[in-house]
C-alpha cells in the first residue's frame, strides 16, 4: 500500500480540525479515499503528518493528489505545502507540491513536481487537469481598469475581495497594520524637525540630516538615492534653460569651459518636466504648490557630482530666474528643495509605483490566468510575485485613493498623481526595464560612485544566468517557445490585456518570441520585483525622514526673486508638522525591512522538485553570495554606504 506524507504550513491559523480526505490519482485508476485521521492532533500548524493510502488494484504512476476538506463544526481553513506519495515497498517517492488555502468544503487536486509544458502532457487526465485549473483560475483572477490610462489590475475594490492564496499570511497582515500608525503650524526653524525625527532611527538619515546643504550629497542622490534612474547625460542645453558658459565658469575644473565638458561627457540633466502643469492637491483647504524643475550637474574632478543650475519652470519668461551654488545661500538651498520635491513625486509615483508595483501586478495576473502551477514559467515566478497583488490593492484603497494618505500630505495627491501616472505611462517601454538599455540610453555608463549601477549590473547577470539555465531545461529552440500555446497566451494576455493601453510599449516581445527574447523577459520580471524594487523603496525613510531633504510638499509657490527668499519664507513653504510627521511615518512603514521578509532566491515555497532544476537554484545562490561580497568589499571604510542591492537585503518579491 502506497503512504502519504502530508505537510501543513508554518504561519498561523494554518492547521485545521476540519475533516481531510485524500486520495490518489494513477494511470490505472485511484485509491480508496482515506480520512487523514492518526491517533492525537492531525494536521496541526507546521506539521508533517504520514498515513497509509489503500488501493485494492496497483494505481500505475500517480497523476495528481486529490485533497478534500469538510467543515467540522466550525469552519476551518487548512493550508497544505505539499504531499509526498511513497509507493508500495519503499521504491520511489514523489513530491506534489501544493502552496494553497482550502476554504470551506472544498476540493483541490495536485499534479506531481515535475515542471511540464503541455506538449510534455500525453494522458487526457493531465491535459483536462490543466484546462479545467485555467478555467477555474480565469474566473477567479480578472481584469479590471483602475484608471484610464494605466496598466490594467486585479478586479477587487480591496484586498478582502482577493482569493485566500492571495491575501497576505495572518502574521504579516497583524505587522502591516499594526505598524501604519499615524503621529497646522508651521514650524520656526530648521531644528524643529529634530522634534520627530529622534523617534525614528536610521544612520543614513541621520548622516542626511548632517549633510543634507551640501551639493555633493545632493548630486549624490541621484546616483543612489530612491530615484536613481532620472539622471541622464547632457548632450546639448535644453533651448527652454538656457544656462550660458559664463553663468557656471566659476563651478568647473580648471582651463575649461561648459562646451568642452559637454563634449567630454562630464555634464549631466535632470529633467522634471512631467511633473510641468501637474494639479496641485489642497489640503485642508490650503493650496498645495507644484514645480518643474530642470538641474544641471557636473561630475567636478574634486568635488565629484555637483548642481550647477536649476530652473523652477519648464516655459521661463525674461524674468525667469536660474538659481546658480554662488547665489544667496538661502536662495540655492531652496531652489536645490524644489528639486528635491519633484524628485519624491516623481520616484513615489513613476519610479515606485507604476514601474514595478504596477508592472509586476500585470504579470502576476497573467501568469495565473494562463499558467498552471505545473508550468515551468510559473513555478519560476510565482515565488517573485507573491503578495504583489494584495500590497496593491491596499495602495489603492489606503496610499494613493481619493481620501488617501497622499491625499492628505502629498503635493500631488488626488487628482495629480492620476495625471502624473498617466504621463508617465505614455512614454513607458519595455527597454526601460531592461538595466543594460536603460543605462546605456541615459549615457551614465562613465558616472564615478554610481554604486546604484554598478550593483544592479553585477545582480542583473546572476539573474539572467539563472533564468537562461532554467528555460534552456525545459526550451531547446525557438520553435518550442513558439510552440507552446500556454505561454503565448500569457504573453498575450500581458501585451494585450494588461499593458493594453501604453502607447510607447514598444519592444515588448510578441507572439513567437525567440528563446532568448523570452529569457530576456524573465529577467526583467524577476529584476523589477525584486532588486529594482528593494533600489527605489528600500532607502525611502534614509533619504525622505529628514522631511527638508525630500519634502512631500510645498505651502508656498516656487520663489521668483533670489533676493527675497528668508528663512522664514523656506519655514512656510515646507511641510507643516502634520505633514512632516506623516511623511515620516509612511516612508518607515514602506521602507523598513519586513520582519517576515524572503531574501532573493531563498524559496520558501519549493515549487520545482527536479534535481536539475534545484541545482539552478543553488548555482544561483552561490552567484548571489559572490554579488553580496563584492558589495560589502565595496563598502568597506565608506562614510556613506550603499546596501540596499546586497542580496540579503532584497526581498523575493514585491510585499509593501
Amino acid at each position: 500500500m502506497p503512504s502519504v506524507t502530508v505537510a501543513t504550513g508554518t504561519s498561523e491559523y494554518s492547521g485545521t480540525n476540519n475533516y481531510v480526505y485524500v486520495t490518489l490519482v494513477g494511470e490505472r485508476g485511484a485509491s480508496e479515499r482515506t480520512l487523514l485521521d492518526n491517533p492525537g492532533l492531525d494536521l496541526c500548524r507546521g506539521a508533517v503528518d504520514e498515513y497509509t493510502v489503500r488501493s485494492s488494484a496497483p494505481l500505475g504512476r500517480i497523476l495528481l493528489v486529490r485533497l478534500e476538506k469538510q467543515r467540522y463544526w466550525v469552519e476551518d481553513n487548512w493550508f497544505c505545502r505539499y504531499v509526498t506519495v511513497t509507493s508500495p515497498g519503499g521504491h520511489s517517492t514523489s513530491t506534489f507540491p501544493c502552496y494553497c488555502w482550502l476554504v470551506g468544503d472544498v476540493q483541490v487536486e495536485v499534479r506531481e513536481g515535475t515542471a511540464k509544458k503541455q506538449s510534455g502532457d500525453t494522458l487526457p487526465q493531465e491535459r483536462a487537469h490543466r484546462k479545467a485549473e485555467l478555467q477555474e483560475r480565469q474566473k477567479i483572477y480578472r481584469w479590471q481598469h483602475w484608471a484610464p490610462g494605466l496598466p490594467k489590475c486585479i478586479d477587487a475594490k480591496s484586498e478582502a475581495d482577493l482569493p485566500q492564496d492571495a491575501r497576505f499570511a495572518n502574521e504579516k497582515r497583524s505587522d502591516f497594520e499594526r505598524s501604519l500608525q499615524f503621529f497646522g503650524k508651521s514650524w520656526d526653524d530648521l531644528d524643529d524637525f529634530k522634534r520627530i525625527f529622534w523617534q525614528l532611527k536610521s544612520s543614513i538619515a541621520e548622516y542626511t540630516m548632517q549633510h543634507w546643504r551640501e551639493d555633493w550629497f545632493f548630486g549624490y542622490q541621484f546616483l543612489n538615492g530612491s530615484n536613481p534612474r532620472m539622471i541622464q547625460r547632457c548632450k546639448k542645453l535644453p533651448s527652454n534653460f538656457p544656462v550660458s558658459g559664463d553663468m557656471v565658469q566659476a563651478f568647473l575644473g580648471p582651463n575649461t569651459t561648459l562646451d568642452k565638458e559637454i563634449k567630454a561627457g562630464n555634464v549631466f540633466l535632470v529633467d522634471h518636466g512631467v511633473m510641468d502643469g501637474i494639479p496641485a492637491n489642497s489640503i485642508r483647504n490650503q493650496k498645495q504648490y507644484i514645480a518643474a524643475p530642470l538641474c544641471l550637474l557636473y561630475e567636478h574632478p574634486d568635488k565629484g557630482l555637483i548642481p550647477i543650475a536649476i530652473q523652477l519652470e519648464q516655459n521661463p519668461s525674461r524674468d525667469t530666474p536660474i538659481f546658480l551654488p554662488n547665489d544667496p545661500p538661502l536662495a540655492w538651498l531652496l531652489a536645490k528643495m524644489w528639486v528635491r520635491h519633484a524628485e519624491f513625486q516623481v520616484f513615489q509615483v513613476l519610479s515606485h509605483l507604476l514601474s514595478t508595483h504596477l508592472v509586476v501586478e500585470v504579470i502576476c495576473v497573467a501568469t495565473l490566468r494562463q499558467l498552471p502551477a505545473v508550468h515551468p514559467i510559473y513555478k519560476l515566478l510565482s515565488p517573485h510575485l507573491k503578495y504583489s497583488l494584495e500590497i496593491n490593492c491596499r495602495a489603492r484603497t489606503q496610499l494613493i485613493s481619493a481620501d488617501g494618505i497622499f491625499k492628505r500630505v502629498v503635493s500631488t495627491g488626488g487628482e495629480g498623481l492620476l495625471v502624473l501616472a498617466q504621463r508617465g505611462y505614455k512614454v513607458f517601454t519595455y527597454r526601460s526595464l531592461h538595466p543594460r538599455f536603460d543605462f546605456v540610453d541615459r549615457g551614465v555608463n562613465k558616472l564615478k560612485n554610481y554604486f546604484y549601477r554598478d550593483h544592479v549590473l553585477m545582480l542583473w547577470e546572476a539573474i539572467h544566468k539563472f533564468v537562461s539555465s532554467m528555460v534552456s531545461q525545459y526550451y531547446s529552440s525557438d520553435s518550442e517557445v513558439e510552440e507552446d500555446t500556454e505561454l503565448q497566451a500569457w504573453i498575450s494576455d500581458v501585451t494585450e490585456e494588461g499593458f493594453v493601453d501604453a502607447p510607447q510599449f514598444g519592444q515588448c516581445p510578441k507572439l513567437g518570441i525567440t528563446r532568448e527574447e523570452l529569457i530576456t523577459l524573465l529577467s526583467v520580471v524577476i529584476f523589477t520585483s525584486t532588486a529594482q524594487h528593494a533600489a527605489t523603496n528600500n532607502g525611502q525613510f534614509d533619504w525622505c525622514a529628514w522631511v527638508p531633504n525630500t519634502p512631500c510638499t510645498m505651502r508656498q509657490p516656487p520663489p521668483t526673486d533670489k533676493d527675497a527668499v528668508t528663512m522664514g519664507f523656506i519655514m512656510d513653504t515646507l511641510p507643516d508638522i502634520s505633514q512632516s510627521c506623516v511623511q515620516m511615518a509612511i516612508t518607515w512603514h514602506l521602507g523598513r525591512v519586513q520582519p517576515d521578509a524572503i531574501p532573493l532566491a531563498q524559496y520558501a515555497e519549493q515549487y520545482f522538485t527536479e534535481p536539475e532544476a534545484l541545482r539552478v537554484i543553488d548555482s544561483f545562490r552561490e552567484d548571489l553570495k559572490e554579488v553580496e561580497e563584492e558589495i560589502l568589499r565595496q563598502n568597506k571604510g565608506l562614510e556613506l554606504p550603499y546596501l540596499y542591492l546586497c542580496p540579503s537585503r532584497i526581498e523575493n518579491s514585491i510585499t509593501i
